[in-house]
C-alpha cells in the first residue's frame, strides 16, 4: 500500500480472488487514486472505520461476511460512501438486494477494466457535486422545501411531516434529483444520467427498484402513491 498524497482521493477495493484484487489495485493505483485493500468482509469494516476513503469496491461474495453484509453495517452506521459491487452474471435477485442494502451502483463479473473506471469516476463526481454544494442560510445550511418535505443537501437528510426518512444513499440522490423540479417528468435515461452518472448496468431496473424503495419511506400507501408518481412509458415525476 502506498503513502496517501495530499489531495488524493482514497478507494477501498474488497475482493477475495488474489489475481483481481492485484489488478483493481494496480490500475486504480497508475490511474492515480490511493489504494486500501481487503480479502474479507470483516477486514473491510475495520479498515473503514480507520481509514477516510472516497469510494469502496465491494465483491458480492466473500468470506467470513459477505459484501451485503458489508454494505447493510456500512449504511446502518449511518456511513454514505458511494459503493460499487461486484457481482457475478448469475446472481440477479442479489444484485437487487445489494441495492436495497444500500450500494449505488453495481458491475457484472466479467467486466472490463474500462467499465469499471468509468463508474468509479461517475461516483465519485456525484460524490464530491453533493459535498461541494454551496452553504447558505443561518444554520448553515441547503434545504429543498417542496409541500410538507425538506430536504437538507448538506446533512443529506429527508423529513417529511416532521418524520426522518431515513434513506440511503442513491434513495436520497434520486429524491433530490426528482423534487428538485416538481412535477417535471423524468425519464429513465435522464435519471440514469442525472443520479448515477451514465449507464448502467441494471438500466431501467435499477430506476425502478430505487423508485420502489423510496416509495416504501415517502408514500402512506405505496401501490397507490400520491407524490412519487409513474408516467407510464416515459418515468417518474414528484409532486408534493
Amino acid at each position: 500500500m502506498t503513502t496517501k498524497r495530499q489531495g488524493q482521493q482514497s478507494v477501498l477495493v474488497v475482493e477475495d480472488d488474489p489475481g483481481l484484487l492485484a489488478t483493481l489495485e494496480f490500475n486504480l493505483q497508475t490511474t492515480g487514486y490511493h489504494v486500501l485493500t481487503a480479502s474479507d468482509g470483516a477486514t473491510a469494516l475495520d479498515i473503514r472505520r480507520s481509514n477516510s476513503v472516497e469510494l469502496i469496491i465491494l465483491d458480492l461474495s466473500l468470506p467470513v461476511m459477505g459484501g451485503m453484509q458489508v454494505c447493510k453495517a456500512l449504511r446502518d452506521a449511518g456511513d454514505r460512501v458511494p459503493i460499487i459491487m461486484l457481482t457475478a452474471w448469475h446472481q440477479e435477485n442479489q444484485r437487487v438486494d445489494g441495492l436495497r442494502s444500500g450500494a449505488d451502483d453495481y458491475v457484472v463479473k466479467p467486466f472490463s477494466l474500462s467499465e469499471l473506471m468509468a463508474r468509479v469516476e461517475a461516483q465519485l463526481r456525484r460524490a464530491t457535486m453533493f459535498n461541494n454544494l454551496p452553504v447558505d442560510g443561518a444554520g448553515g445550511g441547503r434545504t429543498i422545501e417542496v409541500g410538507d418535505l425538506e430536504i437538507d443537501l448538506v446533512r443529506r437528510s429527508a423529513v417529511l411531516d416532521g418524520y426522518d426518512l431515513d434513506l440511503r444513499t442513491k434513495e436520497f440522490d434520486l429524491l433530490v434529483h426528482l423534487a428538485s423540479q416538481p412535477g417535471r417528468v423524468f425519464s429513465r435515461s435522464q435519471l440514469l444520467e442525472g443520479v448515477w452518472g451514465g449507464e448502467n448496468p441494471g438500466g431501467s431496473r435499477t430506476i425502478d427498484v430505487h423508485v420502489s424503495l423510496l416509495r416504501r419511506k415517502l408514500e402512506e400507501d405505496p401501490s397507490n402513491p400520491a407524490h412519487l408518481l409513474t408516467v407510464r412509458g416515459v418515468g417518474y415525476r414528484f409532486v408534493p
